[in-house]
Formats: structure tokens, sequence, C-alpha cells
């Protein structure tokens, strides 16, 4: 098959518009283009290549091999549950931006520099968290030279992590608007909670980060925690890392590791920012550092677009993945 046919679930979203400009950027062979979203957006037209493309309603008849064999899903997790194995039965292999299959143990969750080899002949793959995304790109880089025995994440996380409505309320709230969809005012702020609260006190975004990393790495025993705080930034995510080691760390070696690693933009002596890391798909790496305070520790910043190698991008990089190697 020469081209690839391919539907979007969730089109006229955030993350599934920002797939079609990765997908013209990155040139690949398109044939068939499919737009699918909710009866509200179904019969909007979306401007790609040139053409206008008209959305449909997103069905359970939608999913037809005959027009498409790829789909990137990007409506949410309930979205996902219902139509995701309504496409695999029918012989379409799903890339699903959301957290529904993250953790099921049949459903690889693919960050392409780091194992996509794990993508097999699966028809569900699944894209990782955002920071999670992010922060085990030079993560693995330090666990390959020196075995990493526990990590501790600070996230720094724009509203656009939460879609448009997160982008509407530090809007309004910045004019003075009671906040509609944040549960406190986000403009000039830090919110210290993102998703809802478990049992034992942490979010669900600081779990997925946890059990997300230990998956990605394939090491169950990984001590890892998390702190996830909305920021009042529009785009961009930044990571501070913690890393404790079980083997001595060479501070050369591993910055010309991370300066040469597939996906990583290395800064040696200045310091990246959420502003930097906009329109690219690269993770920006910086302050490199002893900590002095634990043995075999360091610490490091990350930032990336979180819209982009967040979650489109990665997506739109596990399909080319998946053409180059089936077609």
């Amino acid at each position: 098959m020469d081209k690839l046919n391919l539907a979007i679930v969730g089109a006229t979203g955030m993350v599934g518009r920002t797939f079609l400009t990765v997908l013209e950027e990155m040139n690949l062979p398109l044939g068939n283009l499919v737009l699918l979203a909710s009866e509200r957006s179904a019969g909007q037209k979306v401007l790609f290549q040139g053409n206008e493309i008209k959305v449909e309603e997103l069905t359970e008849g939608s999913f037809d091999r005959e027009r498409f064999q790829y789909a990137l899903f990007s409506a949410g997790g309930s979205i996902s549950g219902i139509y995701a194995p309504v496409a695999t039965r029918n012989g379409i292999t799903v890339i699903d931006n959301s957290s529904q299959w993250r953790m099921h143990e049949e459903v690889p969750l693919v960050i392409p520099e780091i194992n996509r080899k794990a993508i097999g002949e699966h028809l569900l793959i699944s894209n990782p968290n955002c920071s999670t995304i992010q922060s085990v790109l030079p993560l693995k880089v330090i666990h390959d030279l020196y075995q990493v025995e526990r990590v501790a994440y600070t996230t720094y996380q724009a509203v656009s992590g939460s879609g448009q409505k997160g982008v509407e309320d530090l809007l309004g709230t910045r004019e003075g608007k009671a906040p509609s969809f944040y549960p406190k005012i986000i403009s000039d702020n830090c919110l210290p909670q993102i998703d809802v609260f478990l049992e034992d006190g942490y979010t669900k975004e600081e779990q997925k980060m946890i059990e997300e990393t230990r998956k990605i790495l394939d090491n169950e025993k990984m001590k890892v925690t998390a702190t996830c705080v909305r920021v009042p930034v529009l785009n961009g995510h930044s990571v501070a890392m913690n890393v404790t080691c079980k083997r001595e760390i060479d501070y050369e070696e591993l910055a010309r590791a991370l300066a040469s690693a597939e996906g990583i933009l290395y800064y040696e002596t200045d310091y990246p920012t959420a502003r930097d890391a906009a329109g690219q798909d690269q993770v920006l790496v910086g302050r490199l550092r002893k900590d002095e305070s634990l043995h075999n520790s360091l610490h490091l910043w990350c930032v990336a677009d979180n819209v982009r190698k967040g979650a489109a991008s990665n997506a739109v990089q596990i399909l080319k993945s998946i053409w180059e190697e089936r077609r």
C-alpha cells in the first residue's frame, strides 16, 4: 500500500488540529484522510494541505477499513474506551492519546526514541502522558549509563494541557472573571493539583507519571514520586527532576550523552524555558548539576511543547514508525 489512509478522532480539538499541523510538516504519504468528531462539531470544514475536509460525526459505523487503516485518537478516555475496540476489531491500528489504555498490560506505551520496538504487531498503542514523555526521554539516557534507582518529579504544567477549557479559564481569570474550570483562580497563581485527588493524597496526574515511567522503562521496582503543579502559562510544560543512581555519575560523560541523544536538545551553559520549546518537537534539557545532599544524585531541568511532543507529535511519530515497519 503506497498511501497511508488515516482517520483523526477528535479532529476539531486542540490536539486534533495539531495532528494536522504535524502531519503536514512530516509530509507522510497520506491518501484518504477522514476527520471524526462529536455531533456538535460534525459539518465543520477543516483546511488541510490547501483542501477543505468536512468533519464527520463519530459513530460505531465510522470505522470502515476500506476507508482507512490507521486512526489517531484524541477525544478523551471515555470516547477511546468505546470506540478504540470497535476500530481494532475492524483491523484498524489505533494510536490513542488518552489515559484510557496506558496501563493495560497488553497495550504498549510508546515514546519512539525509547521503545518503538514495543509496538510490534499491536493494533492499539497508547501515547504517554505529556509530562511523562518529556521527562522519560532524558531519564532513559541517565538510566542506560548509571541505572536510575529513584526519581522525584516536580512539574510546572501549562493550561493547554487541560485543553481549550484550561486556556479559556486562564484568559478569563486574567480579566477578573471567576474560574469556570479549575478549582481555584489560575491567573497569577500556581495550583498544586492536576486532575482529581486519590485516597493516598496524590493526584491522578502524579499517579500517571509514576506508573507510566515504570512501564516505559520496564522497571516496576524503580522508586518514582511526583508533585504536579498547574501554572499560568499558556503552552509548554517544565519539569524539575531529582535523580538518584546506582552507579557513580560522570557529569562530562552524561552531558555528552544528552547532547547526542535522539529527541533532546541539551543546553550546556544556558537553560531552556517553555517559550524556547514552543512549536518544536525536541525536549530541551539543562541545569544538569550534582545534588550534594544525596549520594550519586543529580538535578535536571527539562521543557517541551506539551501539545506537540507531549501529545500530537509523539503520536504521529508512532504512526510513522508503524507505517515504515508494516508497509
